[in-house]
């Protein structure tokens, strides 16, 4: 059960983490102080009423750190306290009155959710000879009153109010289910302090600290073990506002005269929303097993909400954040094919929103003169200006390998093109990642007019499939090495990227796994490959090119392939991949914002590993107890209608045959439906 990690490991995960809102914090200072300065050299007035008065909404995170008060009855009656802490993230929205005295009312709520790693969320947790009882949490929210005093740039404040929070009580092995789950809400009540301050017009970042005392709540569980909690809180945290009814002149300085009201001279912002509703109907199934989609009709959903935060340093030096709330569960729980329909769906599962740190990097441009480019601003990492085009790029920090590797402009973002991972990414390429496909690592880039070479050294996971990293470095780790050539092709742009890559990793030989199994009658395939646990290194390359066809089309494809003797470390079950699609955009009809995209995946794997799944082994993502092998085969097709400016709800389709490589399973049809908005 995921809550029987140890309380010392959370603690190191959370003091690591808890570097990030430092950063964030000195981020936002740098903000501040830079639009000061702005305000001083061009000799402004100060704020009028109107800058504080009105509706806002923002976000925050913060490091949260709490103790538990429980009582158990199992069956004798036991009391103890747990502490816990986790990095929590949400959102803020409130209303403001600035009085001419200055004094400053209002009323705001807020929501936070718990950091993603299993055991962040834990309040507490007892571990008994029979069973193991728990509770999670899924939210807290406060509705506040805030009175305080605003000087020309910044505020002050005092705040209190109620406070709730639900728990979830689990029990493991329950009796109805293998987890019993309980939902429980906590009443309470908060307060706290803080300053605000206008970094540009429209725009607040704070400082807040925030204590909540929760009451008590306790559930009767199917087994009859009772179970209840009441615990308190206390935060530290930053956050940002963007204030409605704030004047349009710009009292800070712009990125350029018609730049949006996200984008300033020393720091930008972009945001995003996705949520996917995905499901099939029945198909035949003759057997399944413990990683197969089920044979019965099914929905799921997913949803993800986030903002990119980008801070100019110095000059070439950058800073980027997005915090991010993701939700929801993959099909079958993110098992079942190994081109899985859904790249939103991570191996996590969050019933409820959870934050995450998805990029936290510094990047350092060395421009070498001469032509220079403008680069467009994105969510994914990327502020605007001008570069020069012979550059040299060094990146470190917590970023997605996607954000650098393998890109390709017509299916790389599943939140805006194809869904299916063996389209949107070279299936047979492992990269490392946590189970939300996020890592740590360095890259090197050095780029010329028509070409570029990419290096990175990423960490991996402690072992498949996992959240805990790796620290002995270099001698574990992943190295990637790519290498961009862009041409003109009847003048059309077109680029090829080849890539090679390495990963050394503690993991499992198929071959050995089937062996023990062999040897070992009796002996679970899937606890045989953990035994042959070791440093092994798995390798294997991708191409991956994309031409313009016209202006409104496009074609792309990957292929892509790995040695296939090891265990995969963090993608998933693909040893061998290809792709081709295109991507037509609707000016032909009238609809210029509309695009159309149609395209083939077929995935294979090595002999090691389909003989593994044979035998009954599991995969990350795929294992039906046995085998009938095939190539799995996909195509998907999609049609994204723009419903307004930067809104767009796309229907997609995807017809899968031999799901999971089993020629004896499906075939599947796959109808997803995507709602998509940025700013």
């Amino acid at each position: 059960m995921s809550v029987s990690v140890t309380r010392a490991s959370s603690d190191r995960k959370t003091i690591r983490l808890f570097g990030c809102v430092a950063v964030l914090g000195l981020a936002i200072a740098h903000s501040a102080i830079a639009a000061d300065s702005l305000v001083v050299k061009a000799a402004k007035p100060a704020p009028a009423a109107d800058e504080w008065t009105g509706f806002y909404f923002g976000g925050h995170v913060g490091y949260t750190r709490g103790n538990a008060r429980v009582t158990l009855s199992d069956p004798d009656p036991l009391t103890f306290t747990k502490s816990f802490g986790t990095l929590t993230g949400g959102v803020q929205a409130g209303y403001n009155w600035l009085l001419s005295s200055r004094v400053l009312l209002g009323v705001e709520a807020d929501i936070s959710f718990p950091n993603y790693l299993a055991a962040d969320e834990v309040i507490w947790f007892r571990t008994t000879t029979d069973t193991d009882i728990a509770e999670k949490l899924d939210y807290m929210a406060t509705l506040r009153g805030r009175i305080g005093y605003a000087f020309p740039r910044w505020m002050i404040y005092a705040t209190a109010g109620p406070a709730l929070a639900q728990g979830r009580f689990l029990q493991t092995p329950g009796v109805i289910e293998d987890i019993d789950k309980v939902l429980r809400l906590h009443g309470g009540w908060s307060a706290g302090f803080g300053a605000e301050t206008i970094i540009e017009r429209g725009w607040t970042a704070r400082l807040e600290y925030l204590y909540r005392g929760f009451s008590h709540a306790g559930i009767l569980f199917a087994s009859g073990t009772g179970a209840g909690s009441a615990f308190d809180t206390h935060t530290l945290r930053v956050g940002l506002n963007y204030h409605f009814s704030a004047p349009a002149d710009a009292a800070g300085k712009s990125a350029s005269a018609d730049a949006p009201k996200t984008q300033f001279e020393n720091w930008q912002m972009y945001g995003q929303i996705t949520y996917i509703q995905q499901g099939y109907p029945s198909f035949h199934s003759p057997y399944l097993g413990a990683n197969s989609f089920t044979p019965w009709a099914q929905t799921r959903n997913t949803s993800s909400a986030g903002v990119a935060l980008d801070v100019k340093l110095w000059e070439g030096g950058e800073l980027y954040y997005t915090p991010e709330l993701l939700q929801g569960f993959g099909l079958h729980n993110t098992t079942g094919a190994a081109g899985f329909p859904n790249g939103e769906a991570q191996k996590s599962n969050f019933p409820d929103p959870r934050y995450t740190t998805s990029r936290l990097f510094l990047r350092q441009t060395f421009g070498f003169g001469g032509e220079q480019e403008t680069v467009e601003g994105s969510y994914h990492g990327q502020m605007s200006g001008k570069q020069d085009v012979s550059r040299l790029t060094i990146q470190i920090g917590k970023f997605p390998v996607h954000d650098v590797f393998d890109y390709n402009s017509y299916a790389w973002e599943p939140r805006e093109d194809f869904l299916n991972w063996s389209i949107w990414a070279a299936g047979a390429f492992d990269y490392p990642a946590d189970k939300v496909g996020l890592g740590y690592g360095a890259v090197v880039e050095l780029n010329q007019k028509y070409w570029a070479l990419r290096l990175g050294y990423f960490l991996v996971g402690n072992v498949p499939n996992s959240n805990e990293f790796d620290m002995n470095l270099f001698s574990r780790g992943a190295y990637v090495l790519e290498h961009e050539t862009r041409y003109s092709l009847f003048s059309h742009a077109g680029k090829v990227r080849v890539g090679i890559w390495a990963d050394t990793y503690f993991s499992g030989s198929y071959s050995e796994a089937v062996d023990l199994t062999l040897l070992n009658p009796g002996l679970d395939p899937t606890d045989a490959i953990m035994l042959t646990r070791r440093d092994r290194t798995k390798y294997g390359y991708y191409i991956n090119f994309e031409q313009s066809v016209r202006d409104d089309v496009g074609v792309f494809g990957r292929y892509s392939w790995n040695n296939g003797k090891n265990e995969i470390s963090a993608f998933t079950d693909i040893d061998e991949s290809l792709s081709l699609g295109t991507v037509l955009r609707g000016k032909s009809w009238g609809r210029p914002d509309d695009k159309i995209g149609i395209a083939g995946a077929f995935n294979g794997i090595s002999k090691d590993h389909r003989d593994y799944l044979a035998v009954g082994g599991l995969g990350i993502l795929i294992g039906d107890g046995r085998i009938n092998y095939r190539g799995e085969k996909i195509l998907e097709t999609y049609y994204a209608l723009s419903l307004m400016k930067d809104v767009v709800f796309t229907f997609d389709y995807q017809f899968m045959v031999n799901p999971a490589h089993n020629a004896d399973r499906g075939p599947v049809s796959i109808f997803s439906g995507r709602l998509h908005g940025e700013f």
